[in-house]
């Protein structure tokens, strides 16, 4: 049994291939890119020997901490047990090794050849998603983070206004809304908004599809031409050209965030596991692609459903020491997974009978709100788990009978 640790930095990749003994066989820092795998297996190759059968590529077994790019992907074809370790896992190991702090790339290799080596049974290989799970997870990710930046955009434009124009908030209530944003465009400085008429105002409403429309307009003259505190004219005048570019990002977002979740939809629609998932309460298109990224299509990743809803950080922990014993949230985790399960629930509230009995079952144990949306997206976790086990679609009565009975009693 060989075991190598890879410690991966942006060009190349420190390699070092140790023995069951924790000797040293070989070392090497490799560029990135076919050159390098070649030399890679080369080194495996060599430290193998002549003592060579046809489960050689299972006898190696490799540390990495990233799970994903081209050098992961040609590591498993080549059928070689990959390892990514979390980098809070390796720096926790690293101080077992070294007291001082010191850190290089080349200690680094050597920890996680060591780490793989004493602690393989404690870490979880690289799951065996299918090239269509890995296509959802790139399209879904970069959409959610468009969806993140622009919400962050919006925050800094709501910031921006409140310094120098505090009327354009009382006027648009949603700054990110195209109405909003051509108008903010066209006049991005408190002189130049109170000039807007009624047809301008008009106009934009039409093309963003408004009901009401004349007394909208109305209303956003009136307050675009209110008395209000204001800047001297040089840093309004700035204020103006930063807002100006801020609105022009958030046109550019919402446009390509509109992009994205077609090709989420059209990426998720196509994949085996999309009406199991969609059968889901509260789960659609964008949210069920979001869960099925996160957790992967490799259905022998999760033994059970405890190990699925540990993953996706929904079920609780219990710290004890002595006579003390507390039970809390998991607070390290999947932001983007969390944050779809979480919404999932919430939504399933109004979807599902079953849910909204299970949450006011938990509410009326005491819980709080947010207690008791994790415990339901929890149990949302376990159900999904069932279902992709058997390959069956989601039944009300079957996932909460139990609950719907208590609650008809």
């Amino acid at each position: 049994m060989l075991f190598v640790g890879d410690d991966w930095a942006e060009d190349h990749h420190d390699v070092e291939v140790m023995d069951a003994s924790g000797r040293r066989l070989a070392r090497a820092r490799l560029p990135e890119g076919v050159a390098g795998m070649t030399r890679l297996h080369a080194m495996i190759g060599q430290a193998l020997g002549d003592d060579i059968d046809t489960d050689d590529d299972a006898r190696v077994r490799i540390g990495i901490e990233t799970d994903r790019g081209p050098w992961v992907q040609a590591l498993v074809a080549a059928g070689y047990t990959v390892y990514a370790v979390n980098p809070l896992q390796a720096s926790r190991y690293r101080e077992r090794l070294a007291l001082s702090g010191a850190k290089s790339d080349a200690a680094d290799a050597h920890m996680l050849a060591d780490m793989v080596r004493t602690d393989s049974h404690q870490l979880r290989p690289i799951a065996g998603d299918t090239a269509d799970a890995q296509a959802v997870k790139v399209v879904t990710r970069t959409h959610k983070t468009l969806v993140w930046e622009r919400t962050r955009a919006g925050q800094r434009l709501r910031h921006a206004l409140r310094d120098y124009f505090p009327a354009a908030l009382t006027a648009f209530a949603d700054l990110d809304a195209p109405d909003a944003l051509e108008l903010l465009a066209k006049a991005p400085d408190p002189a130049a908004a109170a000039r807007l008429s009624l047809t301008q105002i008009s106009a934009a409403l039409k093309r963003a599809r408004r009901r009401d429309i004349p007394a909208k307009a109305a209303t956003i003259q009136a307050a675009l031409r209110a008395e209000h505190l204001g800047q001297p004219a040089v840093v309004t005048a700035a204020y103006a050209a930063s807002v100006r570019a801020l609105v022009a990002l958030l046109v550019t977002l919402n446009e390509q965030v509109k992009a994205l979740q077609g090709q989420v939809e059209d990426h998720f629609g196509r994949h085996p596991d999309a009406e199991i998932i969609l059968s889901q309460p509260g789960l659609g298109a964008v949210l069920g692609a979001r869960v099925l990224a996160e957790f992967g299509d490799d259905h022998d990743r999760y033994a059970t459903a405890k190990a699925r809803k540990n993953y996706a950080a929904t079920s609780p922990i219990t710290r004890a020491s002595g006579k003390k014993r507390t039970v809390a949230a998991r607070f390290v985790h999947n932001d983007r997974l969390i944050d779809a399960l979480m919404t999932q629930a919430f939504s399933a509230l109004h979807t599902s009978p079953g849910a909204r009995a299970y949450y006011d079952r938990q509410r009326a144990r005491g819980a709080g709100y947010n207690a008791a949306l994790r415990q339901l997206a929890n149990r949302l976790v376990g159900i999904l788990h069932g279902c992709l086990k058997t390959g069956t679609v989601y039944d009300e009565a079957t996932a909460w009978s139990h609950h719907l009975n208590e609650a008809a009693a």
